[in-house]
């Protein structure tokens, strides 16, 4: 099959962009109802990769197909990945984004020096490896899956859900429900008010805390554009934090607090605190960066 070029700079059709988001929500919709690769496959975005692909691959792998809409080559492959992950059984997931529709993403194909698509990497603690760049026969796909979950097995590193059974299913706190719907039809706005309704009833909720800071974040970062990035820190932590990179967001704002002064480094400290907010309390990121920090002011 043949593979498609593409351009990480490329300016993308309004017209078009919209059309393929249409098409991801029906997708999405189609997964929920029960596609191919069932509960174990689902699409990401921008917004939700961070909490959908990043967090889960803390406990469980994640693979994930960046793909182009309507190209045979892409739908082929995922086709099979899907088989291969409703037979997993919930021992790994698969995640498939559109990177014209999510362009914040292709940081990492440019990470990995992408030139082609379809591109297939694993998630695995939340670090990303290569898998693929090719579209392979079944077959070989299937064997090639079977050697990298039986490597990541022998090193302790797969989900704990034996082949076959059911995902235990997260549940979701009450209080939340509304807030996590938000998100889940990717109305950020709506799940930012929500978040806020559940901390004014109780300000110690450190879940709603994290989530509420992580769409806040992903709020700002939906209006970004590349030439913004590259020229402000601020926004290029921003990016590097949604794509699963959080010690490189911090390593940023650092540099900028110990290379400069004034209302400069106090924003760049401010803006670091605000990121903080975004994972656990007892995260060691977070713990290495505040140490850091405080190294950088005193």
């Amino acid at each position: 099959m043949q593979k498609r070029d593409f351009s990480l700079h490329g300016a993308v059709d309004l017209a078009a962009r919209a059309a393929a988001a249409k098409k991801q929500q029906e997708r999405a919709a189609q997964a929920g109802a029960g596609g191919q690769g069932g509960q174990y496959s689902f699409e990401a975005t921008d917004a939700t990769f961070s909490a959908e692909v990043v967090e889960r691959s803390l406990r469980t792998p994640v693979m994930v197909a960046f793909v182009v809409e309507n190209e045979p080559s892409c739908d082929a492959l995922v086709a099979d990945l899907e088989k291969l992950v409703a037979e997993g059984g919930g021992s790994w997931y698969l995640a498939r984004i559109d990177i014209e529709i999510n362009q914040q993403l292709q940081g990492y194909l440019q990470q990995m020096r992408v030139q082609r698509l379809p591109f297939v990497g694993v998630v695995v603690q939340g670090q990303m490896m290569p898998f693929l760049n090719s579209v392979p026969p079944e077959a070989e796909l299937r064997a090639a899956t079977g050697e990298l979950f039986a490597a990541l097995k022998e090193q302790g590193l797969m989900g704990d859900v034996p082949q076959g059974a059911e995902a235990p299913q997260e549940e979701v706190d009450p209080a939340h429900a509304a807030a996590e719907d938000a998100l889940a039809r990717g109305d950020f706005e709506a799940a930012a008010e929500a978040f806020r309704g559940v901390l004014a009833a109780d300000p110690r909720d450190e879940v709603a805390k994290r989530r509420l800071a992580l769409t806040e974040l992903t709020l700002r970062v939906k209006d970004y554009d590349q030439a913004q990035v590259e020229a402000d820190p601020l926004k290029a932590a921003d990016v590097r934090l949604l794509q699963g990179d959080p010690e490189g967001a911090f390593e940023l704002l650092l540099s900028v607090v110990r290379s400069s002064a004034g209302e400069e480094r106090n924003a760049a400290r401010v803006h670091l605190l605000s990121l903080f907010e975004t994972l656990p309390g007892d995260d060691q990121r977070v713990a290495k960066a505040r140490r850091a920090l405080q190294a950088a002011l005193f």
